[in-house]
């Protein structure tokens, strides 16, 4: 039997899990499960880089993701789920990597003008958020994966890692192998409000909410802004209610409501209660997960802790390699 090929990704504990987490990569994630040897980690180190002054919630918040990622199909028998902090290691290949890393490289990385920009209301003038991708560099290498799963807005993320892989070899040897870019696709859905669903932005859809929660935010989405009256013709083409349809309600019904849609056969209350039964009923199964292990506190921690456990015995052996490619002995 072959040898699965290695993956590694993670995410920040800034909160709950809403649908854009999950059609984004979490799901994608499941589904590779099978075909993988799968590193999931949570990036708690990470959400120090823009919420530094504050960090009472990242606890909380980390418990938060592991429950999502049980409820929405991940499992310790196919993957290993562990903790940035856990694993302390990852900070020390962070230092050694930090040495080699030129400033313009991370000064040229667009998601740090673009955070810059939207985070404008937080202080992001420090050396951690600079460098947070030689972080993400060292968090993705030192388990040598094959490949790296992201969508295509995370691209250059991946690609600063390979060009950080490329100098550390350079300068000490081939130590590290260039992890691939695995895009993954990722369905059309905004938040409420059409913006990007965000957390921040208060336009999400968690995991975690009840149905009677769902059906009330669903009810506040904007739909066709050119549809005034019941009576108006609609374009689902632009209608973010429609975009849900596609994912959660049955083929022949789309098509049903794209043509009342465009006849003024169906309004638009009508059509988000129809659409709010089919999200409803896809949360079921990752609504009843999370209950499991919502009563199982100690069996999340287990999985929690053997993970991390699994996944520094291999970031120590990694990191044997690296202080003798260095030359800077234990």
């Amino acid at each position: 039997m072959s040898q699965k090929n290695r993956i590694l990704s993670g995410m920040r504990p800034t909160g709950p899990l809403h649908l854009g987490n999950l059609l984004g990569a979490l799901a994608n994630w499941v589904n590779m499960q099978d075909e993988y040897d799968c590193y999931f980690f949570i990036a708690d180190w990470h959400a120090l880089t823009s919420d530094y002054e504050n960090t009472s919630a990242i606890e909380q918040n980390r418990k938060e993701i592991i429950l999502d990622w049980l409820s929405a199909g991940l499992t310790p028998e196919k993957s290993t789920l562990f903790v940035q902090s856990l694993v302390k290691e990852h900070a020390e290949l962070f230092l050694l990597l930090s040495m080699i890393t030129p400033v313009p490289w991370l000064e040229r990385n667009p998601t740090y003008k673009e955070l810059i920009g939207e985070l404008n209301n937080k202080d992001l003038s420090t050396f951690g958020f600079l460098g947070y991708p030689v972080l993400q560099a060292a968090d993705i290498i030192i388990y040598r994966p094959y490949g790296v799963p992201v969508g295509v807005d995370q691209a250059p993320h991946v690609e600063i890692t390979r060009e950080i892989a490329r100098r550390f070899n350079h300068f000490y040897g081939d130590v590290f192998p260039e992890p691939e870019l695995i895009l993954t696709e990722t369905p059309k859905i905004l938040g409420l409000d059409r913006r990007k669903m965000s957390k921040s932005y208060g336009n999400a859809i968690f995991l975690s909410d009840s149905p009677e929660e769902i059906s009330k935010k669903v009810s506040r989405m904007i739909t066709d802004p050119q549809r005034a009256k019941r009576s108006d013709p609609g374009n689902p083409d632009v209608c973010n209610v429609y975009d849900f349809h596609k994912l959660y309600t049955d083929p022949h019904t789309v098509e049903e409501i794209d043509e009342q849609c465009r006849n003024a056969g169906i309004g638009c209350v009508e059509c988000k209660q129809k659409m709010a039964q089919g999200l409803i009923k896809a949360l079921a199964p990752i609504r009843e997960k999370r209950a499991y292990y919502e009563q199982r506190p100690e069996l999340v921690e287990e999985i929690m802790v053997e993970g991390s456990n699994k996944a520094r015995t291999i970031a120590c052996e990694t990191m044997e390699v690296v202080r003798a490619a260095v030359k800077i002995k234990n």
